[in-house]
């Protein structure tokens, strides 16, 4: 995945759950924050970051906060780009666990729920629902979610299972935007009961995967499989 046009700046506060004050050019500009995590390692007065300029009459601010430098390296905290970047490689027939399916349908309806994706083998009438997460708090190199409690997060958990058993092959993927993670956990002490939903979900057959992902030389690749403790 390329990203162009970033422009440095300082973070300076949160004003709320979307939206921040990024110090740019020397002028404290305000900035869509595409997160609604906690982020309180990363969302630090003084830090690096890079900010992507938007444009749209209904925006009220010109710029995306996109990435946080932290500790020897980036941190990607837009909660979007774990979609583009799976349906990518998805595309590009570059993970190899999906090879089987020949079609991706974006944000599926399930139950209740609007899932990620959806892929069909046409011969086989296969079909996969996926839902992706954002994951960026790794704590002694475990990456942790959520790092806020997430209601949304346990129904999506319930539709994979109800689904599995109707016959689709499920799948939760926790994208690792940021490098460090040697394990993907969930997050108990934030959410017990997401991990509780997460265990109970994977004991039902839904299949939970973690990738990290590194962020170079304004280019976001999937970087390697982490193993999952629960």
């Amino acid at each position: 995945m390329r990203i162009t046009n970033t422009i440095e700046g300082l973070f300076q506060k949160r004003l709320n759950r979307f939206l921040c004050i990024v110090k740019i050019a020397g002028e404290p500009t305000e900035c869509f924050l595409p997160n609604s995590g906690r982020l309180q390692e990363l969302l630090v007065k003084g830090s690096l970051v890079q900010v992507i300029p938007k444009e749209g009459k209904s925006r009220r601010t010109s710029y995306d906060l996109f990435a946080i430098f932290y500790k020897k390296g980036w941190a990607v905290i837009d909660s979007r780009v774990p979609n583009i970047l799976i349906y990518e490689a998805l595309r590009e027939c570059s993970l190899p666990e999906f090879f089987d399916y020949d079609e991706i349908q974006k944000e599926p309806t399930y139950g209740n729920s609007r899932l990620d994706f959806l892929l069909k083998n046409n011969n086989t009438n296969k079909k996969c629902l996926i839902e992706a997460k954002s994951c960026t708090l790794v704590k002694n190199g475990v990456a942790l979610f959520p790092d806020a409690p997430t209601e949304r997060g346990r129904r999506h958990l319930k539709e994979l299972t109800e689904a599995h058993i109707q016959g689709f092959r499920s799948c939760i993927i926790f994208i690792i935007q940021r490098e460090g993670a040697k394990i993907f956990s969930p997050n108990d002490k934030m959410d017990s009961k997401f991990g509780d939903a997460l265990r109970s979900a994977k004991n039902m057959g839904v299949e939970v995967l973690a990738y990290s992902t590194t962020f170079k030389q304004n280019s976001i690749r999937f970087s390697k499989i982490v193993p999952i403790s629960l």
